[in-house]
């Protein structure tokens, strides 16, 4: 399947919202997948994974996280000085702001004629957590979320009664959850309160803990797990294809 991709600016209450969208050649109706990456925004790696998943017959948006806080087209290095400008951007930016993202991707997604009208959301790292984010979304049926950051803890900013696990009676769609055991980012007490909470609420997911380090589906670098990084894929493309079909 060929793929095509460019560009979209969308306007959101904080501002100017480049979103690179990667779609099969062709206006035939296809599901939707919102694509979130790391705190670098769209580098190599991410653009890569998110046109395998449009290879597999999937529009597949991805925002650029930090719009407010940055030119339009920033990608930070995978550095020491992308990792401490994108850490600064998380802790800048509201958990609610994400949620006026997500709507404006949905709105203009409901303009296109290519647009099936399902709709899934998958992220990597902090993008693992504002796949989760996307996931309170009614629109949204299934859900991929690759070793989600903060989920735990209160890095993110948030209002009472905002924070992401203290909305997950508005989650109505499946959720994936995949972590690596060996991540320092989210230890094994952390997955644990996740999973629990998840469980209380009686949410539709399934749980994979596999031995991998962070970023281990990152294919650059020396963390990445071609094996895992299959076999995650194939676990997010089954997501799909159950729920977005």
């Amino acid at each position: 399947m060929i793929v095509q991709s460019h560009y979209v600016d969308l306007a959101t209450p904080t501002g100017t919202m480049r979103t690179y969208v990667h779609r099969p050649l062709g206006d035939a109706p296809r599901p939707a997948v919102l694509f979130y990456s790391e705190i670098f925004q769209q580098t190599g790696p991410i653009e890569r994974a998110a046109r395998l998943l449009a290879g597999q017959g999937y529009a597949v948006l991805v925002p650029e996280v930090f719009h407010e806080l940055n030119p339009i087209g920033t990608v930070l290095a995978y550095d020491n000085a992308g990792r401490d400008k994108g850490n600064a951007d998380k802790a800048a930016k509201t958990v609610e702001h994400y949620d006026s993202d997500n709507r404006a991707m949905i709105d203009w997604l409901g303009q296109q004629p290519w647009y099936s009208g399902a709709l899934g959301a998958m992220g990597f790292c902090i993008g693992g957590h504002l796949a989760f984010r996307a996931a309170l979304q009614p629109e949204v049926r299934g859900t991929a979320c690759f070793y989600a950051t903060d989920l735990h803890s209160q890095v993110i900013p948030n209002g009472p009664g905002q924070h992401s696990m203290e909305r997950l009676a508005d989650i109505q769609g499946e959720l994936l959850m995949i972590w690596g055991k060996q991540d320092p980012h989210i230890p094994a007490a952390g997955r644990a309160k996740v999973y629990q909470a998840l469980a209380a609420a009686e949410l539709n997911f399934t749980w994979h803990e596999f031995n991998g380090q962070h970023a281990f589906m990152r294919d650059e670098g020396e963390r990445y797990d071609p094996q895992l990084a299959l076999l995650g894929y194939q676990l997010a493309f089954d997501l799909f294809s159950r729920t977005l079909r």
